[in-house]
């Protein structure tokens, strides 16, 4: 018997539990569609959006069975007054009641846990001595900060982190020198920026995450802190693949990583 959906939600809540999400997010069923006692074939996905519930649907009628999307972005944030349909939210519930597909979020928790968000960015970096920059529970917490195993040239570190995570676009403090030779590095998958006094306080030369405002940019140099934004896509796909490669090792009807996630952004001109 392969593991049902419950176990497999109830196994993940006990490594990543709901309860250490922020207040103002939404962690765990955004729909459930009474599938807990079914065999868990699981669509991995960034963003519960229209196209990812159309890729699981596709995927059942070739005969995989998916019946679960595992989003790290929550599909719902505020309370729904009404479900209409041709209203995107409205819509994916009744798609997801009409081929029974649940939708699950794990985000602020899995942001914290180990090899979450964070923690797989640093591993994408070969960050070494890593530790939360904002501890909140033992040994977890948002963003991670850790030492390169020898000191590079800032380009150098901006190439392997164009090279590993491919962003679109890079974004880098102005005025810096890219022969600097840099070492502690500190990271945050998606929106970190809130997070630049702390970074600095850990002693971090560099700070990668996503989604900085311009006067963002001038606090980080303000601190003396060079800020990377590589976009909050870049930033946090490579955890959903880790969860991939972690639900692989369960005993599961299906697991794979979506491949209709978007980035939501496009810059012109498209690079060649």
């Amino acid at each position: 018997m392969k593991k049902t959906v419950a176990a497999l939600i109830s196994e993940f809540e006990t490594w990543a539990p709901p309860t250490w999400q922020e207040s103002w997010d939404n962690c765990g069923w955004q729909i459930q569609p009474g599938i807990l006692s079914d065999p868990a074939g699981v669509l991995v996905c960034l963003t519960p959006t229209l196209a990812v519930m159309a890729e699981a649907i596709a995927l059942q009628q070739r005969g995989i069975p998916v019946n679960l999307i595992f989003a790290h972005h929550p599909l719902i944030f505020s309370p729904l007054k009404s479900v209409k349909a041709a209203d995107p939210v409205g819509e994916m519930v009744l798609l997801a009641i009409r081929n029974g597909i649940g939708v699950y979020s794990a985000h602020t928790n899995f942001d914290q846990v180990a090899d979450g968000t964070a923690d797989i960015l640093a591993q994408k970096l070969g960050l070494q001595e890593v530790t939360p920059v904002v501890p909140t529970q033992p040994g977890v917490g948002y963003g991670r900060v850790g030492n390169l195993s020898e000191p590079v040239a800032l380009q150098t570190l901006l190439t392997q982190i164009q090279t590993v995570l491919s962003p679109p676009k890079l974004l880098h403090s102005p005025g810096v020198d890219l022969q600097e030779p840099v070492q502690r590095v500190a990271v945050l998958g998606g929106s970190g920026a809130s997070f630049i006094d702390e970074v600095a306080d850990t002693g971090a030369q560099v700070y990668l995450t996503s989604d900085c405002k311009f006067h963002q940019f001038q606090t980080a140099r303000d601190r003396g802190l060079i800020l990377m934004d590589a976009g909050h896509y870049a930033t946090e796909r490579p955890a959903c693949q880790q969860l991939v490669t972690r639900f692989e090792k369960q005993d599961l009807a299906w697991v794979g990583l979506s491949d209709r996630d978007e980035d939501f952004r496009q810059f012109f001109p498209p690079e060649p």
